[in-house]
């Protein structure tokens, strides 16, 4: 068959001759809705937004909580990492007087202090200095406070307060009513109770914190009393930095 009875495949020798240039082809670019020049300040590498990785909304919520949850814990840390420099580096010293008391440097006092301060230093913690004295009523030789302790650094103040407390009640006799009280400017931890033995009932307080553990007994006192008096008698002999 003769390509003559099809006249319309012939190139019409009128249509306009193809130029080449050097821009590169844009295909399928969509005019402006203004109509005015395209914007080719656009990056041509940019990446598809059928090929870019999609987040689900399940996945951003968890990412969230994930974030949340880390910056809580840095923030309890943080808090935590604060009050042991503050108070790790904590001294103990015992003045002639406190309070109205005056130590008993009798040898039977001298003893029965060292005897604390030896059992402290054998099952509480690794003390960088210990203490142990009789503190005098000159009003009441029966009101006598013994207080004994050491400094150190203290990684868990209250777990160590509670040994304390363990140690004293295998040789006092069970304590009970065991409550935690105010600790007063200085902070840690404070817990008071009563130790039930032989002897009659004893006011036992005692205050934990990460530079020191120190506990006094007050025969002839309740407890509001004997809490008061050691925030009292702490105020004085604890130093820091």
């Amino acid at each position: 068959m003769s390509d003559a009875s099809h006249p319309d495949r012939r190139p019409s020798v009128d249509a306009a001759p193809i130029e080449l240039t050097s821009e590169p082809v844009v295909l399928d670019q969509a005019a402006p809705r203004d109509g005015g020049p395209t914007d080719s300040s656009a990056p041509s590498g940019s990446e598809d937004r059928s090929t870019a990785p999609r987040w689900s909304r399940r996945r951003t919520i968890v990412l969230g909580a994930i974030l949340t949850l880390a910056l809580v814990a840095g923030v309890g840390f943080g808090s935590v990492g604060w009050r042991i420099l503050q108070e790790k580096d904590a001294t103990l010293s015992i003045p002639p007087e406190i309070a109205g008391l005056r130590q008993d440097t009798s040898m039977r006092a001298r003893e029965t202090a060292d005897y604390l301060r030896i059992g402290f230093t054998a099952d509480i913690v690794d003390t960088d200095e210990s203490i142990g004295v009789v503190y005098a009523d000159p009003d009441a030789p029966d009101r006598s406070v013994l207080l004994f302790g050491g400094t150190g650094l203290v990684w868990q103040p209250e777990r160590d307060l509670d040994r304390l407390f363990d140690l004293v009640s295998e040789g006092e006799g069970t304590i009970g009513d065991l409550r935690t009280v105010d600790a007063g400017p200085l902070g840690g931890v404070m817990k008071c109770g009563t130790s039930r033995g032989d002897g009659g009932d004893i006011a036992i307080c005692g205050w934990a914190d990460h530079g020191s553990v120190v506990m006094a007994m007050f025969p002839g006192r309740d407890l509001g009393e004997a809490a008061a008096l050691l925030r009292t008698i702490r105020a004085a002999i604890q130093q820091r930095g």
